[in-house]
């Protein structure tokens, strides 16, 4: 089975790995798409002006512009690494052990912007650019990504994907109709009613992850998942919405 997961905002900086290969990152056939934004990303950072313009950033933020010029130079680190924030810290993935973080790799996919639906250990580099952002010489990334990365996903032949991206995420490569698959939404069942949460959200499905990694489990479909969340103490259950499942979490 696969996972996505959205990536965050906040990253940690440097790496000690080489620079990027897009030839070897995860899904290949998103080579072409991967190279566009890079280097539409790359020549936007030639001009700062534009490129706070574009990306939104305020004058603290303008080191993220010189970021995105050194894109194919850079030193990069595994994705699962360079992502922080609530839902990447509760899962903590630099404390996991090698066959735990493998068994990540195998099994976990993080959507990014500039690179699309990458594998946890894939080496990336530090950037800037959110899912919504307007690439000059590039297609808006919702129609730029949709497509491809709903094909590059449908080619994986997974038995069973876990959707945990946020809706933004989502639009930039929805889950093909002929997978098997279910979107979770994170809630709590406090006072007897069922309420979505916020941060509590992405804190719950970085637990949930980290769980998955520890125990190295491999379901072959949702049912097979599911009954491992049982197992596990996780409140995984199925809605009465189609391909839609519910995560409960303490408030």
């Amino acid at each position: 089975m696969k996972i996505l997961l959205p990536p965050s905002e906040t990253k940690r900086p440097g790496g000690d790995l080489p620079a990027l290969r897009v030839e070897d990152l995860a899904l290949p056939a998103l080579r072409g798409h991967r190279d566009s934004v890079i280097d539409a990303l790359v020549d936007l950072a030639s001009d700062e002006d534009a490129a706070r313009r574009v990306l939104k950033l305020s004058a603290r933020q303008l080191g993220e512009i010189a970021h995105n010029r050194t894109l194919r130079t850079s030193p990069t680190m595994a994705a699962i690494d360079r992502y922080t924030g609530v839902l990447y810290d509760a899962l903590d993935a630099p404390s996991l052990d090698a066959a735990a973080r493998a068994h990540l790799h195998d099994h976990v996919l993080i959507h990014s912007a500039p690179f699309g639906p990458v594998a946890a250990l894939d080496p990336i580099p530090l950037y800037r650019l959110a899912a919504g952002t307007s690439l000059p010489g590039v297609p808006p990334l919702r129609r730029h990504w949709s497509e491809a990365s709903t094909s590059a996903l449908a080619g994986e032949e997974a038995p069973f994907v876990l959707d945990l991206r946020s809706e933004a995420y989502v639009a930039l490569g929805p889950i093909p109709a002929s997978v098997p698959s279910a979107y979770v939404r994170v809630v709590t069942d406090a006072d007897g009613a069922t309420r979505a949460l916020n941060h509590f959200n992405k804190k719950a499905k970085g637990a949930f992850v980290r769980a998955f990694a520890e125990d190295r489990v491999s379901p072959s479909s949702g049912q097979d998942l599911l009954d491992w969340a049982h197992w596990r103490g996780i409140r995984l259950r199925e809605t009465s919405e189609a391909r839609v499942w519910e995560l409960v979490a303490a408030s």
